[in-house]
């Protein structure tokens, strides 16, 4: 699913967000990721969404090589990718229900089975109600279960959700997580930035990273 081998990032200033790792995640992990504001965290996912590109280092995401070469390719594996950003990019003067759509646009799927899979995203966020609703009228909290709706739509093979429960109360926070957690059986690889340490729960499948200036360590939960 994912193989990192002596991956580093460093940006142009000399700043060096990912320093020298190794993390393998298989078919089906749930994987969180802890550390510091600036730890590297964000940067790991946009290394694994093909948004930057190691400096250093192997990493193959779902059988793709990631690197400048292969642009092309990383395109077209991204649609195998959920993902959920803090930058939420919801098009606004457009409605909830079209919204989580555009996410599935370069899929290869009928306008039913579109409107199907919209609706059934947002059954599974607990936003079925809004559909119809334009997405400048949404409260933030709203905005962010649509945008995981919008990941969780397309079916993908892996989502990478940066923060996804901040600013959610404790009980829409929970939620949340069983939903990524059930991707799970269906061998989706999920793997999701967090500081609420305390809703991460020692389950069969689950890893813990923990990164600290670019750096990690993981260990196996359960």
């Amino acid at each position: 699913m994912i193989k990192a081998k002596g991956v580093s990032l460093r940006f142009p200033n000399g700043t060096i967000a990912i320093n020298n790792i190794d993390l393998q995640v298989e078919p089906g992990d749930m994987v969180y990721v802890t550390g510091p504001s600036g730890s590297g965290k964000t940067s790991l996912l946009k290394l694994f969404m093909g948004i930057e590109y190691p400096t250093i280092g192997s990493l193959e995401v779902l059988g793709q090589q990631m690197d400048k070469g292969q642009t092309s390719r990383i395109r077209q594996l991204r649609t195998s990718i959920g993902p959920v950003f803090q930058e939420f990019k919801l098009i606004k003067g457009r409605t909830v229900a079209e919204n989580v759509m555009l996410g599935m646009r370069f899929l290869d799927l009928s306008q039913d089975q579109l409107k199907e899979n919209a609706h059934d995203a947002l059954a599974k966020v607990g936003l079925e109600h809004k559909a119809s609703s334009l997405v400048e009228n949404l409260s933030w909290g709203e905005s962010q279960r649509v945008a995981i709706a919008r990941a969780v739509a397309r079916k993908p093979l892996l989502i990478l959700a940066d923060e996804p429960t901040g600013n959610l109360d404790k009980d829409n926070a929970i939620n949340i997580l069983e939903l990524f957690k059930s991707f799970i059986d269906q061998k989706t690889s999920v793997i999701i930035t967090t500081h609420a340490t305390h809703l991460i729960d020692a389950e069969k499948h689950c890893k813990l990273i923990q990164m600290n200036k670019g750096s990690l360590s993981w260990e196996r939960l359960g």
